[in-house]
């Protein structure tokens, strides 16, 4: 099967560097997009999402990310992330403690910064399993 060569960067540290054979990801205002080997070249801004890598030997690696770019050029997707947290790492009893914070907080007035920080908790629980909580990392 064709792979591609995937980087997922943060500011404090490559994440991952390796082979993989599928990335779905979420634009800024655009929705989840797929890249395969082979796909044009690319560039976007991300949103708060869980991305997901189909790594060459078929397992997915579960990802957090926060904001940042997705770019392709040639057979490489990189992802360039403000912040990025693999699936396997998120403390999931941290992350619905701040998601239920954010819901009480936005029940009671609309707060761009609890929606940001509701975003960022959906992120990392869908990363992390979903909300019903097997967790993923790499699967």
């Amino acid at each position: 099967m064709a792979t591609m060569q995937v980087e997922l960067v943060s500011p404090e540290k490559v994440l991952f560097s390796g082979e993989a054979t599928q990335v779905i990801t979420r634009t800024l205002g655009g929705g989840e997009i797929a890249f395969l080997p082979g796909h044009s070249p690319f560039l976007g801004a991300l949103t708060e999402c869980h991305t997901r890598i189909t790594l060459a030997d078929g397992r997915v690696m579960d990802v957090a990310v926060h904001g940042g770019f997705v770019q392709v050029s040639g057979n490489t997707v990189s992802i360039l992330s403000d912040i990025a947290e693999l699936g396997e790492e998120i403390d999931r009893n941290r992350a619905i403690k701040a998601k239920d914070a954010a819901e009480e907080l936005l029940r009671k007035e609309h707060d761009a910064e609890a929606a940001a920080a509701l975003s960022r908790a959906h992120a990392r629980l869908n990363a992390s399993g979903g909300l019903a909580g097997t967790p993923q990392g790499l699967h």
